[in-house]
């Protein structure tokens, strides 16, 4: 199976899903990898401000930020290669991109966990900015 891994940018907290404003799209892709995770396939996440070292370790990913800015975040890298940047992967492509089965993104209602979303200011917002 390929190994595929997240590079955010920097985020209160490692999901993003803090704070007054809740941004759909982290949702989304929280979801998706926690489904992924219940079918065996972990998904490496690396916010900017909690795991700096990981941008710095991977050559690829520290020479495009440091060519582009961060204004490239989110760059996922599959297997050792950058194959996106700008924009996290749609579930259709991360089924594709990992070849997995589409089955692998649903939870059964029985299994499915309930996301709670944290207070405002729980994470270390200050004023609902993360």
């Amino acid at each position: 199976m390929s190994k595929m891994s997240l590079y955010e940018p920097a985020m209160c907290c490692s999901t993003g899903l803090c704070g007054v404003g809740v941004d759909t799209e982290l949702l989304r892709i929280s979801t998706m990898l926690n489904n992924l995770k219940k079918n065996g396939i972990v998904i490496e996440r690396y916010n900017l401000a909690n795991a700096p070292q990981e941008f710095i370790i991977n050559n690829e990913v520290n020479q495009l930020i440091m060519k582009d800015g961060v204004e490239v975040l989110p760059i996922i890298v599959v297997d050792g290669d950058i194959v996106m940047t700008k924009r996290y992967p749609t579930n259709d492509e991360i089924i594709t991109l990992l070849n997995l089965p589409k089955s692998y993104l649903v939870v059964e209602a029985k299994t499915a966990n309930r996301i709670t979303l944290k207070k405002p200011g729980s994470c270390g917002c200050k004023g609902g900015k993360c």
